[in-house]
């Protein structure tokens, strides 16, 4: 076993059950781990480097970032901050940012946010936040609370009150949750740790609806979803909605640690001075990188995306061990027979030289947005010959 395996679960908390795998480089949608073996890589760092790894023009805006101006108090102005905020407003017609370093920093700010208007306009006590059963919102006790799996509210008491979990799709559910009480519905239109999970139209559509005819805060969850990941810019822009509240991280700086919470009309003043604050959020280099992501996801690497997705649920049609596939764009889950079990593919993969994810029971492909139909292909065969074999 190699030493760097040997040495992390000697000197590192032993938090994730990671596979034997080291690995040292990468160029694109190919990985090199520490003895010169080449992975096709499905997963981008769970849907973080947007355009793979080491992006040359990603990788020029941070080096010159980098050697400009590294960080900077958040008390003082920001050029790339600026820059980035000006983007993304454009791209989504929000109407102002707060930038964090995480996907559950961003779910906090908008927790924080939703209650905050609720308090201003109606008072103590209107506090109670619906999120769906098989969310998943982040790891800080907050989020914790927030996402809609029991399998997360163990161990770390007391988790934060006035969390209600709806079932997904269940308008009527939905509506029952409601009352005097409730300031704010959030959602993920596709739940990807709670199995790749994909909303129905008709039911974001009346959460929008809902939202706006009650003066709740309507919050959707882009951590996973955002930066081209569906095939939308953000997956929200599908349906024709308009929330209140949208985080995202994950892909967002490419694979440096970077988020947004953007606020639409209705709470854009909610946070005032000294009510929200952050050290490193809006980093310069991160927030850099950040805007050579955002400013190349165009209609045509969206576009790109959904030919992807065409190609691989045709080419996973012709596996008998495949049920079915689930998501949108290049966020997929794939259903296999009973008898696989998904982590049992995910190791053979690697063996094979793929690199694949699990999300519950399924396997989870995530692969970097520019991947080439060559390299999309390849991949694709490695994981039907390991369901063949296995």
């Amino acid at each position: 076993m190699s030493n760097i395996i040997n040495n992390d679960k000697k000197y590192i908390a032993n938090t994730y059950k990671r596979f034997n795998v080291v690995l040292k480089e990468g160029k694109g949608s190919i990985l090199i781990d520490e003895n010169n073996k080449e992975y096709i890589d499905f997963s981008s760092g769970i849907g973080t480097n947007t355009f793979g790894a080491c992006d040359d023009e990603w990788v020029d805006a941070v080096c010159n970032q980098a050697k400009t101006l590294q960080h900077t108090s958040n008390l003082y102005y920001s050029i790339p901050q600026v820059k980035l905020a000006e983007l993304l407003i454009e791209r989504t017609n929000m109407k102002k940012v707060f930038f964090a370093n995480s996907g559950a920093e961003a779910n906090e700010g908008a927790i924080k946010c939703a209650r905050k208007y609720s308090f201003d306009k109606y008072g103590k006590g209107r506090s109670e936040i619906i999120t769906l059963q098989g969310s998943f919102h982040g790891r800080t006790i907050a989020t914790l609370s927030a996402t809609g799996q029991d399998v997360f509210h163990q161990y770390f008491y007391p988790f934060v009150e006035d969390f209600k979990y709806a079932p997904v799709n269940d308008i009527n559910a939905l509506n029952d949750l409601i009352n005097e009480n409730t300031c704010a519905i959030m959602i993920e239109t596709v739940q990807g740790e709670g199995g790749v999970n994909a909303l129905e139209p008709e039911f974001i559509k009346y959460i929008d609806k809902v939202c706006k005819e009650k003066d709740l805060v309507f919050i959707c969850d882009e951590v996973q979803t955002g930066n081209g990941r569906t095939g939308y810019l953000y997956s929200y822009m599908e349906y024709g909605v308009n929330p209140d509240i949208v985080t995202t991280a994950k892909a967002l700086a490419g694979g440096l640690p970077f988020a947004a919470v953007m606020f639409n009309t209705k709470v854009e003043n909610t946070l005032s001075y000294g009510q929200h604050a952050t050290t490193f959020g809006g980093n310069p280099i991160c927030a850099q990188a950040a805007y050579s992501i955002i400013s190349r996801i165009d209609n045509d690497l969206l576009e790109h995306v959904k030919e992807c997705r065409k190609i691989i649920d045709e080419e996973l049609k012709k596996s008998p061990y495949v049920k079915y596939t689930t998501g949108k764009g290049l966020m997929v889950g794939i259903e296999l027979d009973d008898k696989k079990l998904a982590v049992d593919i995910v190791q053979k993969c690697i063996d094979n030289g793929l690199i694949v994810l699990t999300a519950k029971k399924r396997i989870r492909l995530l692969p970097p947005l520019n991947i080439s139909f060559e390299n999309l292909r390849r991949g694709l065969d490695i994981l039907k010959k390991v369901l063949e074999s296995e």
